[in-house]
């Protein structure tokens, strides 16, 4: 099967992903929108349907005040002992937290808030129940082992592995393959300068030899092809054995490069050499069309594209800036209408304007209301 990329177009940068049993669940960053974290279903890898968000209540998600390019950064999502987890980091208030639920439509608990400085945080539950926490810092990977019962760290964080030298090392993720702890990290800054590196241990504290391959995916210094920045990876295993990672890029539009659809997610098959390293897509590089060899495709029926507003509830497409104020907007006083009530607040603002809006996905489209 032949699929195209980006296989989440628009804003969904940051992307996290798990599996269980034949289902992948997916969840991005959401910055200051609300809801929080959108969390995608999907049966191939390719075709995502929405089916929630992580962080539905002002209680799990305080965005007062929080710069539009604050609030949500780097999800992780794993699966657990019947449970999913949803760890992430709320830099305009709060910090690190998880929460947890059993179908990932939701409701998911209320966060469990960690005293733990950094970003970017993940999960690895290892095989002997040891839970370790990491997490992002100037030097690189920091890591501890974590109470879930507590949300302490039963350590100090200590670095692990710094990276290879690129700018603002982050998103670290850890897994285990073969006896090996590998660990991978974004490096380069989300720009054009944007890549993937990994390194590996016999144990999870190290030390960390780096991939001699590194960075393991880039498109750096590639102006020409259509797929820029990538990088922000997860790695996750198919029920046949294949590898496959997610990841972040932008796709610039015009000259000088710009873009307007955000980062997008971008889907590449993985392999693995003689050596135990991992290759990603076609020598390090994510190709706008892949051809996924016997791979069997299973959409979902398309979503609509017109919105009558004639549901109890705004669709999941569909999000605030900040915390909405109730006062603002009602799908209840005109049935089959959006009514939005004006304020004092404009976009311009750090606050809560009156405002419901969803991603571009393309770049033609047409909007209209009545």
């Amino acid at each position: 099967m032949v699929y195209a990329n980006p296989v989440l177009p628009g804003f969904y940068p940051d992307p996290s992903v798990c599996r269980v049993g034949a289902d992948y669940y997916l969840v991005t960053s959401s910055m200051a929108y609300f809801p929080g974290v959108p969390i995608f279903h999907s049966r191939d890898l390719i075709h995502w349907r929405q089916i929630g968000h992580c962080l539905t209540r002002p209680s799990q998600l305080a965005l007062e005040r929080a710069d539009s390019a604050k609030g949500i950064y780097a999800p992780t999502l794993r699966h657990h002992a019947g449970l999913f987890y949803l760890i992430s980091t709320n830099v305009s208030a709060g910090g690190n937290f998880y929460v947890t639920a059993r179908d990932p439509a939701g409701p998911w608990s209320e966060p469990v808030w960690l005293q733990a400085d950094g970003i970017d945080p993940s999960l690895y539950f290892d095989d002997d129940g040891t839970i370790y926490f990491t997490c992002q810092s100037a030097a690189g990977a920091l890591q501890s082992t974590l109470d879930l019962e507590t949300g302490k760290l039963q350590t100090p964080l200590r670095p692990i592995w710094p990276g290879t030298g690129g700018a603002y090392p982050e998103a670290p993720h850890l897994y285990k393959l073969n006896g090996w702890y590998y660990l991978m990290l974004a490096e380069g800054g989300t720009e054009y300068g944007h890549m993937e590196t990994i390194a590996r241990s016999a144990s999870p504290w190290g030390p960390f030899e780096g991939c001699p391959r590194n960075p393991v995916l880039t498109h750096r210094s590639k102006g020409l092809l259509p797929i820029q920045s990538v990088g922000h990876a997860d790695l996750v295993q198919s029920p046949d054995g294949r590898w496959w990672a997610v990841c972040l890029g932008v796709r610039p539009n015009g000259y000088p490069k710009c873009h307007h659809l955000g980062r997008e997610t971008f889907l590449t098959p993985v392999t693995w050499d003689a050596a135990g390293w991992p290759m990603f897509g076609r020598e390090g590089r994510i190709e706008p069309t892949i051809d996924g060899g016997d791979w069997l495709a299973q959409p979902w029926p398309p979503e609509p594209p017109r919105d009558d507003f004639d549901a109890a509830e705004l669709r999941l497409c569909w999000n605030f800036l900040r915390n909405p104020r109730a006062q603002d907007w009602s799908l209840a006083e005109r049935p089959g209408f959006l009514r939005l009530h004006g304020s004092a607040v404009t976009l311009d603002d750090v606050d809560a304007p009156a405002w419901v809006g969803r991603r571009q996905q393309h770049f033609d489209c047409e909007a209209w209301t009545a």
